[in-house]
């Protein structure tokens, strides 16, 4: 028999039994429309936290105060990191391009009848090019603006909208931080939050270092220090360095713990991202194992059509049909229904994944990847759980299989 002919019989006894081949290949649909939106699913986390780490800036290091060791046990006392480290570190720390101190408060701000509670930060004019914002209106203020300790303030891209004013329309209007009078010099464009646990950085206003520490908040302590390192190749020197030098100016004694911390944007984000592979991992080994219930569905519903078409292989044989014809022909069958599964799965798993992103809003990014795997597996599928229902029916005696009924 020819293999066109074979084909031809294949998909003839698959046309005669619609409703029961829709069902056989409903669990190939789902295995595979499962695998793509799931995948699609942990491929847009990871994406996310990609570009999270991108906006964070991946060359820059945060400085945090730390514990303070007496006797080598931790106590209580937090140590402060202070403008003085800043400045040492601005001009001891070779590897370091830019040092951007943060003097932050939650603070009171009003306008007109409008009253929010937000982070105040004082800090240089480098902050928006260090931590990666534009201005969206107006102007960042200048080294000038805070040796004169200027009022001036620079809003956080969602503060306007908090204000209920329009951000253009707030340059050069008045604002009360704690009761005092900022002038509006600018609006910093929206960044968004950068994962959990992480303040939203556009709620925050931006005022010179200078005055905050002189007229706001009255005191030297800092929230953090941002370290820009001079390239991204140079992170461990200038991490090496930044230790060295506030050990030296905190009169750490050798063997003794830092009373400060150090991170790296990509090591605050690391763990997170490590969530996301393990659970794509993990949903992907579930959509895999529905593939393979489908499959074994598959090679259940080939055994029954071996069984009702006895007679038929028989009638076949005696016509001169070889175990190599029937064999195949089983096989194209279970392979066509894994197939076109597959190809239904992946409209579905796509349709799926876009579907979740419109309604729930949640990253997901379908890849090429996880459509030619699923594809790929269905096929395989297909292959390995038609061939026992095909060899059986191969295998079957002519003589015995025309005595059926």
């Amino acid at each position: 028999m020819l293999i066109g002919e074979t084909i031809q019989g294949s998909l003839s006894a698959i046309r005669s039994n619609k409703l029961r081949s829709l069902l056989t290949m409903l669990g190939i649909i789902i295995g595979v429309a499962a695998v793509i939106t799931m995948i699609a699913l942990g491929t847009g986390a990871q994406k996310s936290v990609q570009d999270r780490i991108k906006a964070l800036g991946p060359d820059l290091l945060t400085l945090y105060p730390g514990q303070m060791f007496r006797a080598g046990v931790a106590s209580d006392t937090r140590v402060s990191l202070t403008v003085d480290d800043a400045n040492v570190l601005r001009r001891d720390a070779g590897y370091a391009k830019a040092v951007v101190p943060e003097l932050a408060r939650n603070l009171q701000v009003s306008k007109g009848e409008v009253n929010i509670n937000t982070s105040v930060v004082g800090t240089t004019s480098e902050y928006p090019q260090v931590r990666g914002f534009g201005i969206a209106a107006g102007r960042m203020f200048t080294p000038g603006d805070n040796e004169a300790r200027r009022r001036y303030a620079v809003l956080g891209g969602a503060i306007p909208a908090m204000l209920n004013a329009n951000p253009v329309g707030l340059i050069g209007q008045n604002i009360d931080i704690r009761g005092i009078q900022f002038e509006v010099i600018g609006v910093l464009t929206e960044k968004g939050s950068q994962g959990g646990g992480f303040q939203n950085p556009d709620e925050q206003i931006l005022i010179p270092l200078d005055t905050a520490r002189y007229r706001v908040h009255g005191t030297d302590r800092l929230r953090s220090i941002t370290v820009q390192a001079s390239e991204v190749n140079d992170m461990n020197l200038t991490m090496i360095e930044i230790e060295r030098v506030l050990r030296r100016e905190h009169k750490i004694r050798p063997g003794q713990d830092n009373d400060f911390q150090i991170r790296g944007q990509t090591d605050i984000l690391a763990t997170y991202e490590n969530t996301a592979k393990t659970f794509t991992r993990l949903l992907a080994g579930i959509a895999i194992v529905s593939l393979i219930v489908g499959g074994i569905g598959i090679m259940n519903i080939m055994l029954v059509s071996v069984t009702e078409r006895t007679r038929e292989i028989g009638v076949r044989k005696a016509i001169g049909a070889t175990k190599a014809n029937i064999l195949v022909q089983f096989l194209i069958e279970a392979l066509v229904l894994c197939l076109a599964g597959g190809i239904l799965g992946i409209i579905f798993g796509s349709a799926g994944a876009i579907l979740l992103s419109k309604l729930n809003h949640w990253n997901t990014l379908i890849s090429v990847y996880a459509i030619v795997l699923a594809f790929t597996f269905s096929a395989v599928v297909g292959i390995v759980f038609g061939m026992w229902p095909a060899r059986r029916a191969a295998l079957m005696n002519p003589v015995e299989a025309l005595r059926q009924e």
